[in-house]
């Protein structure tokens, strides 16, 4: 039986692919095509609101391009011209493609040959005509960015008009330790951060969320909002994608975390916005 396919449903196996899995997506308004480069379950960080059952630390496994490739072609087929929207019972004002959205299981620009995989799916989707109508997205920690090859897939997915959602949860040291369980410093990100924005479009994307009943900590607050500073001042980024817990954590944090209260979320994003960025908010 094939159950609907809904925003809270990010399934990885819910179109029987390996690579290529469906998504009704808060952030894009639509359908997102995603494509998961980490199959193995394995990213270079452990964010505890993460949904991936069975996270291990590691990076992306050798990928079948033959199979990516052909997972690829089948699915979009099946959007555009085959029974797809009917079979999974996708809303009428659902029933286009939003965008291509590199994510999956792990840090997608661990995976080697990173550039030649963007070129690959950019050069599908433009064939099939779903490119330049729709976005193409990196989604990503950010933390491979100053890497030769993850700059080189930069450039590619520029080249398609591509965009790349940046993820900086915390601008503490401790924040970044508990929250995405990573030791690289907010300098290092920030530094990644000016480096995506001068190779394609790169936007920030936040998870806020409530922690051990503390809610949103002023600490951390205060921090990320000096950041945001100073991104304004070294970097053309515009845009912040700010949202909260939508789907249960798989990690054994699960029971300590909760969703932030809209009004909370509306609150930060009009002080981002006195920062002079564009702010999209997804409760």
């Amino acid at each position: 039986m094939v159950l609907p396919l809904t925003t809270t449903n990010h399934d990885r196996d819910v179109a029987g692919l390996k690579c290529v899995y469906p998504v009704l997506s808060r952030r894009a308004g639509g359908l997102s095509v995603g494509i998961n480069f980490n199959t193995n379950n394995a990213c270079n960080w452990r964010c505890i609101y993460c949904q991936v059952p069975d996270l291990i630390k590691g990076v992306a496994p050798d990928l079948d391009s033959a199979l990516l490739e052909d997972e690829l072609k089948y699915f979009l087929n099946d959007v555009q011209h085959g029974d797809f929207y009917q079979r999974f019972q996708v809303d009428a004002d659902n029933r286009i493609i939003k965008d291509i959205a590199i994510s999956g299981n792990g840090e997608p620009t661990s995976v080697k040959n990173f550039s030649y995989f963007i070129n690959m799916i950019g050069d599908i989707a433009t064939e099939l005509g779903v490119l330049p109508e729709s976005n193409f997205v990196l989604i990503t920690n950010g933390s491979l960015i100053h890497q030769q090859k993850v700059r080189e897939g930069l450039r590619a997915l520029h080249s398609f008009g591509g965009e790349v959602w940046f993820k900086f949860d915390s601008a503490t040291k401790e924040g970044r330790a508990i929250f995405n369980e990573t030791a690289q410093s907010v300098k290092s990100s920030l530094e990644n951060i000016r480096i995506s924005s001068e190779l394609c479009t790169t936007k920030l994307q936040t998870c806020l969320f409530d922690y051990a009943g503390q809610g949103l900590a002023v600490k951390e607050k205060l921090a990320y909002l000096d950041a945001l500073k100073i991104i304004s001042k070294t970097t053309n980024i515009k845009e912040v994608l700010l949202y909260t817990l939508a789907r249960p954590s798989m990690q054994p944090e699960a029971s300590q975390l909760a969703a932030l209260l809209p009004d909370v979320l509306s609150a930060v994003a009009e002080e981002i916005r006195q920062l002079g960025f564009k702010v999209s908010v997804a409760c």
